[in-house]
């Protein structure tokens, strides 16, 4: 069956994330004051070929832990799987 996999990685808590800050600090200087903290990562939409929504997700976490995440300065989390 085929899935589409929705993921998020964004930076890890603690990470500088000089993108985050600079969006912050724009939507504080256009009147956003109840703005704290921005991170700014990736949406990744995977379309997998899968014999079932639990082993789509177990591929698209491995591809994120070998290519598509950073496990030194990013986290992911990986969405429900959708039918296509």
């Amino acid at each position: 069956m085929k899935l589409r996999v929705p993921v998020q990685v964004l930076p890890r808590h603690g990470i500088l994330d000089p993108q985050g800050k600079a969006v912050t600090d724009a939507l504080h200087t256009l009147g956003f004051a109840q703005v704290g903290d921005v991170h700014v990562g990736r949406h990744l939409a995977i379309e997998v070929e899968a014999a079932s929504p639990a082993a789509a997700s177990d591929a698209v976490r491995a591809m994120c832990a070998k290519l598509l995440a950073n496990p030194v300065t990013e986290d992911f989390v990986i969405g429900a799987p959708e039918a296509m």
